[in-house]
């Protein structure tokens, strides 16, 4: 059957108006519903880094981004090595993710080692200026922000005094590698002199070291005060039994060491800084923000957490809080 040109014209102008059209609206379904990739590094397992990812996730969530329907987590964690967290960074830029979540301090350098152009929002960093990750609290000029874990060393001054009111020395085991440990050491120390306290301190760089500098530490301490140090955190069930055997408290950082043996901490939530952290990354993904436009988020509020058993334990009486 033959067409009349006309009618084959129209048809065909219909046709590629019918085509343009489809394609249009692919188009625009397709970046809607785009998949954002997040690679999260995390320098070592313990609760309360683990805490922060958890946080992360919640937070992503409640802002309109859900793994498995619009993002794709690529997870890794280096065992406390820093070398894998360089070459975990390293990995995550060159499969160009959206945005990276570094967890720690190292993790955070390692992420900003690796790509100065991918957003990087990091967390649990005590100082991010220190750590050479930002140039203010305010605004880090750069691809990087975050949320940090720093707390007044004051606070927890203020509680090893009420558990050891008499108290002359206090030890402190660190991770020489890790900046943020020097900077909480050197506050403590700054305070305590004022108090006509001593601080003395044993570093460490692996685990296997951990045993020694304890057993030595509690022969000249009356109380162990251990930082927001991440060997140290995935230390505590040693650093405790030591220190508990030898009669000598443990005041730690954060929840997590207590749940693994301190007498009590003053201190944050490690699962509401990860949500601060993922509110602010979901505001990076959406485009409402960049890294650079967004301060360096803090938690004001901390929590006294108390062991009773190792309360008991030690036969130290509760003090008036």
């Amino acid at each position: 059957m033959k067409l009349n040109k006309k009618i084959l014209s129209l048809i065909l102008s219909l046709t590629l108006g019918v085509t343009v059209l489809t394609g249009c609206s692919n188009n625009s379904s397709s970046s809607k519903n785009e998949t954002k990739k997040i690679g999260i590094t995390q320098l070592v397992e313990h609760p309360a880094l683990d805490q922060t990812k958890k946080g992360f996730i919640e937070g992503l969530e409640e802002n309109g981004f859900k793994e498995g329907e619009n993002i794709e987590i690529d997870f890794q964690n280096a065992q406390n090595d820093n070398p894998t967290s360089q070459t975990i960074a390293s990995n995550f830029a060159n499969d160009k993710k959206d945005l990276i979540f570094a967890i720690s301090t190292p993790s955070a350098q390692a992420a900003l080692n690796a790509t100065k152009d991918i957003p990087i929002v990091f967390t649990a960093v005590t100082d991010p200026v220190e750590a050479g990750l930002v140039k203010s609290n305010e605004s880090s000029e750069n691809n990087v922000t975050g949320t940090s874990d720093a707390i007044p060393v004051e606070k927890s001054l203020e509680l090893i005094k009420k558990f050891v009111p008499n108290v002359k020395t206090i030890g402190v085991v660190c991770n020489t590698s890790e900046i943020n440990s020097k900077l909480q050491i050197d506050r403590l120390k700054k305070v305590a002199k004022k108090e006509g306290i001593n601080v003395v301190d044993k570093g460490v760089t692996q685990a296997n070291e951990v045993n020694q500098a304890v057993a030595s530490i509690v022969k000249e301490s009356d109380v162990i005060f251990t930082p927001t140090d991440n060997l140290v955190a995935s230390s505590m069930p040693i650093i405790t039994k030591i220190a508990t055997e030898n009669k000598i408290p443990v005041i730690g950082s954060e929840k997590g060491h207590v749940e693994n043996g301190a007498l009590a901490c003053n201190g944050i939530s490690y699962k509401e800084l990860g949500k601060k952290a993922g509110e602010m990354a979901a505001k990076i993904l959406k485009g409402e923000s960049k890294p650079s436009e967004l301060s360096v988020v803090t938690l004001d509020d901390t929590e006294t957490i108390i062991n009773k058993n190792v309360m008991d334990e030690l036969g130290i009486k509760n003090p008036v809080l």
